[in-house]
This record gives C-alpha cells, sequence and structure tokens, in this order.
C-alpha cells in the first residue's frame, strides 16, 4: 500500500512552527506594505511609471550588491540573531516612514530613501532566512518545510494586499504602514522562543568564511550554475510583478486601490496553490523539471499580456502566480538540496543576489517599455525571454548530459583476469 505524505509535516518540528507563524504575520504585513507604498508613489507622482520603476530599483539593488555579504555573515554568525536584529531594524523602518505619512510630510524622496534602506536591510535577511530553514528542520524535511516556506508566504500574500486595498480605500495608506511595522514583531517573538539546542546547526569554522570560496565551490559545479543561470534570466526579465500588477490595474484597466489588491489576490492565490503542490516533494528535483517550470511560466505570463478583461487578466495572473512559486521552488530546492551545508549560507546568497537582485535592472527597463507602450508590454517582454531562456538551458543541460556520458563511456575500463 502506497504511504500517504503528510504535506505538512516540517509543523512537527516546534523551531519551524514558531517561524512560520510569526511569519505569517510578518509577511501579511509586509505584502499590505507593498500595496500601500506603490499606490504612495503612484498618487504622488501623476501614474509615473518610471518613478515606481526607480523606487523599485532602489529596494532591490542592495540585494545586487549586498547579498553575497548577508550570505558570508549567514555562513559564519548565528542566523537565528541576524534573523531577529534585521526584523527589528524593519520595523523600524516601515514605522519611520509611517509617521511622514501620517503628519502629510513625505515627499517622493522619502520613499526612496526608506525603499533603499529596507534594501540594505533584506540583502542580510533573505539568504539567513533561506539558509535558516535547513537549520530548523534539517536535510529530511528541508524540501517540505520550503515549499510550507512558500505557502504561508503566500497565505499572507493573498490576505495582505487584500486587506490593504480596503484600509487604503477607508483610511489612506499610513495606518497600512503601521500595521507593518507592528507585524515583524510576529517573526521576532517566534525567533526568541526558539530552542537553540533542538537547532541542526552546521559547525562554523573556525577561520573565516569567504565569499570567493562559495563562488569557487559554485564554479566546480555545473549542476547549480545552469539553474542559477535561469533563474538570472526569470529574475531580470520577467520577476517584475510588484511594478507590472499596480501599472495594469492603474493604467490599463482604471481601477481603485480594491481592484489593485483583488488582481494581487489572484497572482497570490495561485502562488499559494502552487505552493502546497510542491509540499509533497521529497528530494531534489531534476533539471527538466526546473527548465519545464520555467518555460510554463513564460508561456502563461506572456498570453496574461493578452488579456482583453479585468476578469481575464484577474484569471491569467492566477496562472502565472501558480507557474512563478512553481519555478522559483523547483530552481531553490535543486540549488539548496545539491549544495554542501558548509557552503549553503554562500550559495543561496548567490541564488538571492540573481533571484532578487536583477530586479533593479529589470524593472527599470520593463517601467520604460511599460511608460513608452503600456503595461501589457512588461508581461509580454517577460514571458518570451522567459520561454528563450529555458529553451536555451535546456538545449546546454542535456548536451552537458550528453558529454558526461560520452567521457564515462570513453574512460578507460579495468578488464579483471578471466578465471581458467
Amino acid at each position: 500500500m502506497r504511504r500517504t505524505v503528510n504535506p505538512f509535516r516540517s509543523l512537527s518540528v516546534r523551531n519551524f512552527r514558531l517561524f512560520a507563524s510569526g511569519q505569517l504575520l510578518s509577511v501579511a504585513g509586509t505584502w499590505m506594505m507593498v500595496v500601500a507604498q506603490d499606490w504612495l508613489v503612484l498618487e504622488l507622482t501623476d501614474d509615473s511609471a518610471s518613478a515606481l520603476g526607480i523606487v523599485t530599483a532602489l529596494q532591490f539593488t542592495p540585494s545586487l550588491l549586498l547579498t553575497l555579504l548577508g550570505g558570508r555573515l549567514a555562513d559564519r554568525y548565528d542566523k537565528r540573531l541576524l534573523l531577529t536584529v534585521a526584523n527589528l531594524a524593519s520595523g523600524m523602518l516601515a514605522l519611520g516612514l509611517a509617521v511622514l505619512v501620517l503628519t502629510d510630510g513625505v515627499v517622493l524622496w522619502h520613499i526612496q530613501l526608506f525603499a533603499l534602506a529596507l534594501g540594505v536591510v533584506n540583502a542580510v535577511e533573505m539568504p539567513t532566512r533561506l539558509a535558516f530553514v535547513s537549520e530548523m528542520v534539517g536535510p529530511e524535511l528541508l524540501p517540505n518545510a520550503s515549499a510550507l516556506s512558500a505557502a504561508y508566504f503566500n497565505v499572507a500574500r493573498v490576505a495582505g494586499p487584500a486587506l490593504a486595498g480596503l484600509l487604503i480605500a477607508a483610511f489612506g495608506t499610513g495606518p497600512v504602514m503601521v500595521v507593518n511595522a507592528v507585524s515583524y514583531l510576529g517573526t521576532v517573538v517566534g525567533l526568541r522562543m526558539m530552542r537553540p539546542a533542538e537547532l541542526h546547526r552546521v559547525t562554523r569554522p573556525a577561520t573565516g568564511t569567504r565569499i570567493v570560496d562559495g563562488l569557487r565551490y559554485l564554479a566546480s559545479r555545473e549542476d547549480l550554475t545552469l539553474p542559477l543561470a535561469l533563474v538570472a534570466a526569470v529574475g531580470l526579465c520577467a520577476m517584475n510583478f510588484q511594478l507590472t500588477l499596480p501599472l495594469l490595474a492603474r493604467t490599463v484597466f482604471h481601477t481603485d486601490a480594491a481592484a489593485f489588491g483583488l488582481l494581487t489576490t489572484a497572482f497570490a492565490a495561485g502562488s499559494l496553490l502552487s505552493a502546497l503542490v510542491t509540499t509533497g516533494r521529497r528530494g531534489r528535483p531534476a533539471a527538466g523539471l526546473v527548465t519545464g517550470g520555467a518555460f510554463g511560466l513564460g508561456l502563461v505570463m506572456t498570453l496574461t499580456g493578452w488579456a482583453p478583461t479585468f476578469a481575464t487578466a484577474a484569471v491569467g495572473l492566477f496562472a502565472t502566480g501558480f507557474g512563478a512559486i512553481f519555478f522559483a521552488q523547483a530552481a531553490n530546492h535543486r540549488i539548496q538540496l545539491g549544495s554542501d551545508p558548509t557552503f549553503r549560507g554562500r550559495v543561496m546568497s548567490v541564488y538571492t543576489t540573481i533571484m532578487i537582485g536583477s530586479t533593479p535592472l529589470g524593472s527599470l527597463w520593463v517601467g520604460f517599455l511599460s511608460e513608452r507602450l503600456d503595461a501589457r508590454a512588461g508581461l509580454w517582454f517577460g514571458g518570451i525571454v522567459t520561454m528563450i531562456a529555458a529553451a536555451t538551458v535546456h538545449a546546454v543541460s542535456q548536451r552537458a548530459q550528453a558529454r558526461q556520458a560520452s567521457e564515462t563511456l570513453q574512460a578507460p575500463q579495468t578488464i579483471q583476469p578471466t578465471p581458467r
């Protein structure tokens, strides 16, 4: 009889359960903040796509420049302490911006400055959080815990924007930012309630961990560099939904904040379904699953760009959300489960740098396309480039596998003497 796989098995680990509970509150607040910040930028700039693109770029630029340093810190120091400090800092930044909004003193450069500062904090928080998941649950439960992390992230992504849209319509953006500032305490409390003795900690090296050692390790692993190359293409050209969704709502369908929240919720609902589907994964996914997931994402993005009505756009964004998380989870699991735990913080910092850090360049280009054409152009561009990149990486991977098979066949074989 086939054994039933419990999709929530990693929640049996107390430390992970505390972390997930706190993150659910914190991430919901973060997504409320995303909606409020984007809406505020568009209000202050008369719906400028370029202004929104610049704010997005400033928020993610530190990830491009500093996440490798964040990964080094994660491999060298206590991840639980780093995450506590990072969440407290993020909460203080959100509160500072909220005060400016509530006192009617906010101008565009304030939002840009706070976005940049938050990006610096995230450059440390993101690779540390990704590496900390395996420390909480161990390698056997890592695929399930990673998928559940995506699930609670997208539960929050469903609830946060929908609630934010209603709150913005009723009270404005300031109160939403206050809620986000308070929500960071959920993660901080969860982290401090953990039992450190139950963490699966890897012995930290006595000598300093170097970024270059992690890069050399990656360079020696083609099975890691190929999915990272695909992540780079998708992150640069496709993962700009923070920019394309508000522009689609406001400039194509001419909706209000509540309707924008519904579009974001449709995207997040598809992401949530995808995350739940991947909770059953028990091992490292194949290379073909990663490239196939990317190609599917590109296809549904391109089709969504042609959606003629608000309702069909919502359906398309549901499918796009499913494809985005399916690809991101497959790439994450293939890279993380294939990495030596000693280098995992630095490897995941490279993954984060590529996935998140490429967004500033992509958001500037997508903002330019959207302003010269319309918001649909961002979806077309991202979808077509993603399909081309997936096909290219698949072809390179197939050639690499064929070369390895050929080298194995050509290797000299030891001939055993035939017994007389």
